[in-house]
């Protein structure tokens, strides 16, 4: 046995990020994860740009693990197909704009007929439901309306930013993975799968309570605005690169006045316990940040590893992957793809000691697997040669 879904069959129509990033996780921990595509050029990332031997880096990036089946689900003889896939399957996911799969006749409805015990994940942008529900959808508009980029801004009177990377899609994916593990536990318990909803929205706006939303909590005594605890942040320029340096303790504190050799900030009224030196922390990030210009990083981060203190040089990408402790955990992992050749991805994060992540499978082909996958569901030759036929038709 390897991974812990091994035995699991997930029948997966998502494209773009969230939903394949979800599957791929899933993928990773050993299920069998068929991703259904459309003949006429499948999942969108496969054009994206950055590609090798006609293989995009964000598709594979999101796809490992996975096998590939083209159905025209336009064709009602494809649609069969498919509904004949989920009879033997654990999951269905896609995320279609609410109300598409209705349409198209792969509702829950449709699924659940050929499929009672089912775990039928629907995964939107804004919602199945209100003014947004049926709009087009991408990642910065998600952080526009949640509040992500006012967060990112570092205070509602700042122009808004948005973080530098698709934040909700991959954190979706992330909520999405653990949902679909929970309805699987609970349908071992009980026997009944479930419909999981899940929308981008939703995610991003419960990922910001845990940290941002504190001026939002109390219900009487609410803050009209979210005032900036400081526009300075962690990452300070020493005398020849950059490095972060995170202090919240008395103790990280203390080290961080002996690596200073200022002896004097523990008497410093302004800083004297946690609470003070957040109350003035423009004045301790200012004077943290005068002092540090003062070395090299390396120097720095010396001193500051030898009294304790939290510290981290600021690394590049390239650099990052390269990094001692990046390569002793082992993240980077290279491999080589049948078709697009050399590939480093990152590992599965989470290890499991008794059933091991493995990697089975590159990011495939459009179709790769449509033969192997419809003949494991009972089509004979001559019915899959058909079907191919169709898919030929409407890939042109």
């Amino acid at each position: 046995m390897t991974g812990p879904l091994h035995g699991f069959r997930i029948v997966d129509l998502t494209s773009m990020v969230s939903g394949p990033s979800a599957t791929m996780m899933l993928a990773d921990q050993g299920a069998d994860v068929i991703k259904v595509e459309n003949p006429g050029g499948g999942d969108h990332t496969r054009t994206s740009a950055n590609t090798q031997n006609g293989f995009s880096a964000n598709f594979l990036n999101n796809n490992r693990n996975k096998r590939s089946v083209a159905l025209n689900l336009k064709d009602p003889n494809a649609k069969q197909a498919l509904l004949r896939l989920c009879k033997g399957a654990d999951v269905f996911v896609q995320n279609f704009r609410p109300g598409v799969v209705d349409r198209m006749g792969v509702g829950e409805a449709n699924i659940r007929a050929v499929a009672p015990d089912i775990v039928y994940v629907s995964i939107s942008g804004f919602g199945e439901t209100g003014p947004y529900a049926g709009k087009p959808v991408y990642d910065p508009l998600i952080q526009a309306l949640s509040g992500l980029a006012t967060v990112q801004a570092g205070s509602d009177k700042e122009r808004p930013r948005l973080v530098r990377t698709i934040l909700p899609d991959k954190l979706t994916g992330i909520v999405a993975a653990q949902a679909i593990t929970a309805a699987l536990l609970s349908r071992a318990r009980t026997g009944e799968g479930q419909h999981i909803r899940l929308s981008m929205l939703d995610a991003i706006i419960a990922f910001l309570w845990g940290s941002d939303m504190g001026s939002q909590t109390f219900i009487d005594n609410p803050f009209p605005q979210q005032d900036a605890a400081s526009f300075i942040d962690l990452i300070y320029e020493t005398a020849d690169g950059h490095i972060s340096v995170a202090v919240q303790s008395n103790k990280e504190w203390a080290g961080l006045s002996r690596a200073f050799e200022m002896p004097e900030l523990l008497e410093d009224e302004r800083f004297t316990t946690p609470a003070l030196r957040q109350k003035n922390i423009d004045e301790r990030l200012n004077l943290t940040q005068n002092v540090l210009r003062t070395r090299l990083a390396t120097e720095w981060i010396s001193r500051l590893e030898a009294e304790d203190v939290p510290c981290a040089p600021v690394l590049t990408r390239s650099e990052a992957i390269e990094h001692p402790q990046v390569v002793a955990n082992g993240i980077a992992v290279e491999t080589y793809h049948h078709l697009a050749g050399g590939v480093r991805q990152a590992r599965l994060a989470a290890r499991f000691s008794g059933t091991p992540a493995e990697y089975r499978l590159g990011g495939p082909g459009l179709g790769e697997h449509t033969a192997e996958i419809l003949g494991e569901a009972g089509y004979s030759a001559d019915e899959i040669a058909a079907l191919n036929g169709e898919n030929k038709d409407a890939a042109e």
